[in-house]
């Protein structure tokens, strides 16, 4: 990895940390904004839960896993193209 140019560690860095942004955002909007808005869910139930406490229990779940698949995916990518894969 020491021959990687500097400006390829310069455009890597800014490629990962807008990755990691973004990723941080999408995180904190199913993490705590739309949790917000569970209570107006609730009038309803599924299997017995109410319904905002079962979306938000589930596919908060789902989207957190998915994030991490997305943003290891995303970030090989990056290395690659910046020439600073392990490969």
């Amino acid at each position: 990895m020491s021959d990687v140019s500097s400006d390829n560690r310069r455009l890597h860095w800014q490629r990962s940390s807008k990755l990691t942004y973004v990723i941080l955002a999408i995180w904190f909007v199913f993490g705590f904004v739309v949790p917000w808005f569970a209570k107006d869910l609730n009038a309803g139930s599924f299997l017995g839960f109410p319904l905002g406490y079962y979306f938000i229990v589930q596919g908060s779940l789902i989207v957190f896993v998915l994030l991490i698949v997305v943003h290891n995916l995303l970030q090989d990518r990056i290395d690659e193209e910046c020439g600073m894969s392990d490969e």
